[in-house]
């Protein structure tokens, strides 16, 4: 099993995602292919701390601004909580998913770009977008990406105070991450994502 440093990243084995971890962590091993290890879970579990997962969901980091700046001010606001949350025992797990195609945004739950979730709740569960030109350049046709609000103030990045607050509130003022669930599996997309996948497939062929 290989030890992760703190602000290492890694690949995990079994689902391939990216995590970042912020103390020292186990990754595990590629499974067996049908043992009873190969339960397609998540690897980079914590030896001995009580696990904080952080999830970024995105359309585009290579064009899209707004999932550029706001990977950024997620992974700053991760090293900055870090140390506090280290001295209460606890462990934080960031999953960078690259949201590919609209069955996987229906999979994920995935209703706005980007979206960031601790623990499986949206650190903002009312969406609000707006025209995004950068989306725009990436696929051919108008999209709408999400608005951050935080006091009172609308923001195309999130600052890095709001996510924060939002993992602190989460781990020490909401419940306790075992009591949370992921989003369920949706029926049917919004309509800007569906405009987005079917414009960016129309340019890719």
């Amino acid at each position: 099993m290989k030890t992760i440093v703190p602000g290492e990243s890694c690949t995990c084995a079994r689902d391939g995602n990216k995590a970042i971890h912020s103390n020292k962590a186990q990754c595990c091993p590629p499974p067996v292919t049908g043992s009873a290890e190969d339960t397609g879970s998540s690897c980079c579990v914590p030896e001995s701390k009580k696990r904080v997962d952080i999830e970024f969901m995105f359309l585009d980091t290579s064009v899209c601004t707004r999932c550029r700046g706001t990977e950024a001010s997620l992974e700053e606001a991760v090293a900055e909580v870090a140390g506090v949350l280290e001295a209460a025992g606890k462990e934080v797990v960031v999953r960078k998913i690259h949201v590919r195609s609209e069955e996987q945004a229906r999979e994920l739950g995935f209703v706005s770009s980007p979206t960031i979730r601790v623990n499986g709740r949206d650190i903002q569960p009312e969406v609000r977008e707006s025209l995004c030109e950068s989306c725009g350049d990436l696929c051919g046709e108008d999209v709408d990406c999400r608005v951050w609000v935080y006091q009172g103030q609308e923001y195309h990045v999130p600052p890095k105070a709001l996510i924060i607050d939002a993992i602190l509130r989460e781990v020490y003022g909401i419940r306790a991450a075992a009591e949370v669930h992921g989003p369920s599996e949706i029926k049917a997309l919004p309509d800007n994502l569906k405009r987005f996948f079917a414009a960016r497939r129309k340019k890719e062929t």
